[in-house]
Order: structure tokens, then C-alpha cells, then sequence
């Protein structure tokens, strides 16, 4: 701000001594002697006011962007600090591409705010409080013709902007609004024809474009006059022949000589141009503004909880002892962190409407033993993924507490927790490196041997082979995986990284006959000597579990073995039924080693 403010200063004096210099040399025009002494002074003051100047507008753009970047690093270095503090449910909430437009294009926004707002609004308030000292230290008239098309300009834009506001909240939703609409009409057009639904699709787009069109050709017809009025008076050849004409008439009325006109002429110019510059720059501000706000609400989200004092399990059996969960309570959206446990036909759809959270699990208590297989099957919305999430520590318990080795998770360090639980899920991701690096990523130093070792109890071995560099080719570069093939890669993952404790959504759910085969194959290695929760939904895979669990809207309301349970009347019987009834239906899959 300093040097902006040494910077703008500087750049006004040059003008003021061409004015002095037309004043010095004016006797000339009447045959009297040039003033050679003024005359010198003000080009000596000139010359070294322009070099000061570049020095100091130039060391003020350049503290301004090194602050920026310094800024920027600083706020995505903390970003990547607390997103590792936060829940890892945190993050089923939320999609990939909010994340990056936090960390990417809301810090990049602040670019303008710290880079050139603040030279800006600086020389903004310098350069016509300096203009007008001297204009008026000429002549107090010279003064107030000089500050009228600034004032006016000054006036109809704090109008247009205070009349534009909730013109432009609206323009935001509707960009919001159609934003949406556009995405939901190209990834959904191949359903959306195959189903007949084209036009329906198409209307909701049409429909909010429209809207968008409306808002936007309604905000341009209010604000269109006010602009164009501002940029007549401020632009240069009006101001120009405004100033020409009142010099003129204060000449003519005998008020001031004519060389006093010359400081009008040359100063009085250039009143506005700070001006329209911030005008110019409005929207970036409000980007800006907009962007500091999602920051702010960033780090306004609470981490996850860590001990003071870590106590370290004593073996490898994990409880669940009347555990309760709502996701209204832990801070996300009803329904939005897992979507196998929302559903509309259960009471989390009916909160979830009413805004009020929702209760995923209730008194919940279960005892995972070391050694043993436990499924955890009921009908969408039930809790199951609820409870498998609340094991790794995804959320806190909202009551009751999950145990590791008789100690709460929420006691345990977040690394020793995370060494002691592995899961994989349905969902599949490689990172874009190497097959290699993507199976040790929870080991980074593990042996190329032992890797090898994983990805052959995975089923993945020889597929990996068969690419163009083996173990060394890249995800998505020369590699390029089915589902199921991913799917076993992360299997050779969670092998590498030899957790005692082992959670698996259905790995199979997508997975085609023979993948499926495979994946069960690398499960029952992986499964070996650990204690395993699964979250089934294929029922046929877990009839040899130790124990199955089922839930009905957040409650366990069955344990037992698959037989016992078959025997029994209640709600596992008529999931069995169902699923049979399913699968024997016409068209149904059948891998290959229920074929056998």
C-alpha cells in the first residue's frame, strides 16, 4: 500500500509539471520572458517523479502477486491439512469436484483481491485527492469543474451496484440452476432416450434456460441505461469537451486566465479513470468475496476429534456396544453420506423431507471376534453400511462407542487405527501411478516380492502381466483396468497392507460371472486369519459366515448362522426368499462358480 501510495503520487506530478512548465513558458506567448528557472524545475521534478513512479508501481504489483501466491500456498497447504483432520465421511458427502473448487478455483479467485484490489482501491483515493489539491491550489473553480464528472460518476455507480445486488443473487442461482440442468441432460441422454423421456429431459433444460435468459435480459434492460450514462460522462472525449466548454466560460467571465485552464485540460482528464478501473474490477471482487466465503466455511468444519493421550488396543476384537448414529448430528446432509442406508421408504427419507436428521442406527451392539467372518445384510436404508463405516471410524458414534481391542476408536490415534483396519469397498479407485505403487500405497516400502505375492492371492497376477510394462505401467495410461480387474487390484492392496481388521461392501456387486469368481477367490486370501465384517448384498456369498447380523431401520433384529436364521421365522427368511426368487427369475446372472 505504501509504495501503491508512493507510486500513485508520483504519477500524478508529471502532469502537474506539465502544467507548471505551460505556466513558466506562458509570458513567451506574449513576447515576455520564459521563466527558464520554473521551466527547468519542473522537468528535473518529472523525470524523477516517472522513474520513482515505475519503481514503485512495479515493486507494489510485484509484493502484490509474491503476497498472492504466498497467500495461495499457505491456504491450500492448510486445506490438505485439515481435509486429513476431517472424517473420512466427510468426504462420501461430498463430490470430488467441490473439493477441487475450494482448493483450485475459490483460492485462485482471491488472486484479485490481494494482487490488484488493493493497489487499486490505493490509487483509486490517491490520485484524484492529489489531482484536486493542486487544482484547487490553482484556482478553487478549476477545483470543482475537475470534480463534477468524477462525483457523477461516482454517484451512479454506487446506484447501479446497490440496485444490482439482488439481481445478481439471482443471476448466481440461475447460473447454479442451469449449470445443473445441463449435466443432468448430457450424462443422462442415453437413459433418458431409451426410456422414451427425451422431451421431458430436454423441457427441464429448456425451462431453465429460459429462467436464465429472463433474469439476465431483465438485469441488463434495469442496469443498461445507469451504464451507459456512466460511461458518457467518464469517457475521456466528453470530459474533454466539458472542460474545454466551462474553461472557456470562466475565461471569457473574466474568473481565471487562460493558462489556468491548462492544469483542467491536463489533470482534470484523468479523475475519472481510477474510477471506471473499479468499476471494471467489481465483479472479480465479488467472485472474490464469494470465494473467501467457501473458504471460510472450509475450515469452519470441524475436524475429527483427536486424543489428547492415545491408548493403544490390546488385540484385534472390535464391539459395538449401543451404538447410535444420525447424520444430522455429525454434520452432513440426511441421506447424503451413504446412499446403500437413505432411502425414501425408510424414516430417513421422511426426515430427510422435514429437514430433520436422520437416524441411521439405534442402539446398535454387536461383537466382532478375531478369527471370525460377519455379515451385516438387510434391506437399503436398513444401517448396515452405517455400522461397517463407524468400525474404520468414518463418524463418531452420535451414543454408545465401537470398541478396538477394548478400547474406543475414539481413543486410538488415527494412525494406529487406520494400520489396524483395512476396507474395501465397492467403489474402486487407482491413482494415476504405476500398477506397482497403486498395491503398496498403504506400504510404501514394501518389497517387489511381496507385492507380486498380493497381487497372486488377488487373482490380478497374470492380467497384470499381460500389460505393456507389467507391474510398472501406469493406471489409465497404458493401464487400463475392467472393474473387476480394479477391484482386485485394491484386494492386493488391502493384502500388502496385512490389517488385522478387515471391512468389505460387497466387493462383487458389479462385478461380472466370471470377475465375480475371481474377486471371491482373492476374498477368501485376503479374509484368511482376520477378523472380517462384510456388508452383503449378494446373500449367497455369505452362507458360510460365523455370524450374520440383520437390520431393519437401524436395528439389529436377527444374529445367528445362515441355517439357524433359514429356520427361523423373521426378516432374514423373507430376504432369502426374495433373493432366491430373484435369482432364479428369468435373465438373472449367475457367475460361473454357482454354475459349478
Amino acid at each position: 500500500m505504501l509504495l501503491t501510495l508512493a507510486g500513485a503520487v508520483t504519477s500524478v506530478v508529471p502532469f502537474v509539471a506539465v502544467a507548471e512548465l505551460a505556466r513558466a513558458m506562458w509570458p513567451a506567448l506574449t513576447g515576455g520572458p520564459i521563466n527558464a528557472a520554473g521551466a527547468w524545475r519542473a522537468v528535473i521534478i518529472a523525470g524523477i517523479c516517472l522513474l520513482v513512479g515505475f519503481g514503485a508501481i512495479g515493486g507494489a504489483a510485484l509484493i502484490g502477486h509474491l503476497a498472492d501466491a504466498d497467500l495461495q500456498l499457505d491456504i491450500r497447504q492448510r486445506m490438505v491439512a485439515h481435509l486429513r483432520r476431517l472424517p473420512l465421511g466427510w468426504f462420501d458427502a461430498r463430490s470430488s469436484g467441490e473439493v477441487k473448487k475450494a482448493a483450485q478455483n475459490d483460492v485462485a479467485a482471491l488472486h484479485q483481491l490481494v494482487a490488484h484490489a488493493i493497489s487499486e482501491f490505493t490509487t483509486a483515493a490517491t490520485v484524484p485527492v492529489v489531482a484536486a489539491a493542486y487544482l484547487f491550489w490553482v484556482d478553487w473553480r478549476i477545483g470543482l469543474i475537475c470534480l463534477a464528472p468524477m462525483l457523477i460518476t461516482l454517484v451512479a455507480y454506487s446506484v447501479m451496484m446497490a440496485s444490482g445486488m439482488d439481481r445478481y443473487r439471482a443471476y448466481n442461482a440461475s447460473v447454479v440452476r442451469i449449470n445443473a440442468a445441463t449435466i443432468e441432460y448430457v450424462h443422462g441422454i442415453a437413459v433418458v432416450k431409451s426410456f422414451g423421456q427425451t422431451g421431458a429431459a430436454h423441457e427441464r433444460y429448456s425451462r431453465e434456460t429460459k429462467g436464465f435468459v429472463k433474469i439476465w435480459a431483465d438485469w441488463t434492460r434495469q442496469t443498461i441505461a445507469l451504464e451507459s450514462l456512466i460511461e458518457v460522462i467518464a469517457s475521456p472525449v466528453v470530459v474533454l469537451a466539458y472542460l474545454m466548454g466551462m474553461s472557456l466560460w470562466l475565461v471569457s467571465a473574466g474568473a481565471i486566465e487562460a493558462v489556468d485552464t491548462v492544469p483542467a485540460l491536463v489533470l482534470g482528464l484523468g479523475l475519472t479513470a481510477p474510477v471506471m478501473a473499479l468499476g471494471s474490477s467489481g465483479q472479480f471482487l465479488r467472485d472474490a468475496a464469494k470465494a473467501r466465503e467457501s473458504l471460510e466455511a472450509f475450515f469452519a468444519t470441524p475436524p475429527m476429534p483427536q486424543p489428547t493421550s492415545p491408548v493403544q488396543p490390546q488385540g484385534t476384537e472390535v464391539r459395538a456396544e449401543d451404538v447410535s448414529f444420525s447424520y444430522g448430528s455429525a454434520g452432513l446432509a440426511p441421506g447424503a453420506a451413504t446412499q446403500q442406508d437413505t432411502d425414501s421408504d425408510t424414516t430417513g427419507g421422511a426426515d430427510a423431507a422435514a429437514g430433520l436428521p436422520h437416524l441411521a442406527l439405534a442402539g446398535a451392539s454387536a461383537s466382532f471376534a478375531p478369527g471370525t467372518l460377519t455379515a451385516l445384510v438387510g434391506p437399503s436404508g436398513s444401517g448396515k453400511t452405517t455400522l461397517a463405516r463407524l468400525i474404520p471410524r468414518f463418524y463418531d458414534a452420535t451414543d454408545g462407542a465401537v470398541l478396538h481391542g477394548g478400547v474406543d476408536v475414539r481413543q486410538v490415534a488415527a494412525e494406529e487405527l487406520y494400520g489396524q483396519v483395512g476396507f474395501v469397498f465397492q467403489d474402486t479407485y487407482l491413482l494415476r501411478a504405476s500398477i506397482r505403487d497403486n498395491i503398496r500405497l498403504a506400504a510404501p516400502k514394501a518389497p517387489p516380492e511381496a507385492v507380486e505375492r498380493a497381487a497372486k492371492a488377488a487373482q490380478i497376477h497374470d492380467r497384470i502381466m499381460a500389460l505393456p510394462r507389467g507391474y510398472d505401467s501406469v493406471a489409465g495410461e497404458d493401464a487400463h483396468l475392467s472393474g473387476g480387474e480394479a477391484q482386485r487390484v485394491m484386494i492386493a492392496r488391502a493384502l500388502v497392507a496385512d490389517a488385522p481388521v478387515l471391512v468389505l461392501d460387497e466387493a462383487t456387486a458389479f462385478a461380472d460371472p466370471d470377475s465375480e469368481a475371481a474377486i471371491q477367490d482373492a476374498l477368501s486370501n485376503l479374509a484368511a486369519g482376520r477378523t472380517v465384517v462384510v456388508i452383503a448384498h449378494r446373500l449367497h456369498t455369505i452362507t458360510e459366515a460365523d455370524t450374520i447380523l440383520v437390520l431393519e431401520r437401524g436395528q439389529i433384529v436377527q444374529r445367528g448362522d445362515h441355517q439357524t436364521l433359514l429356520g427361523q421365522p423373521g426378516a432374514y427368511q423373507r430376504l432369502w426368499h426374495s433373493y432366491s426368487q430373484a435369482r432364479l427369475a428369468p435373465g438373472a446372472a449367475v457367475s460361473g462358480k454357482e454354475q459349478s
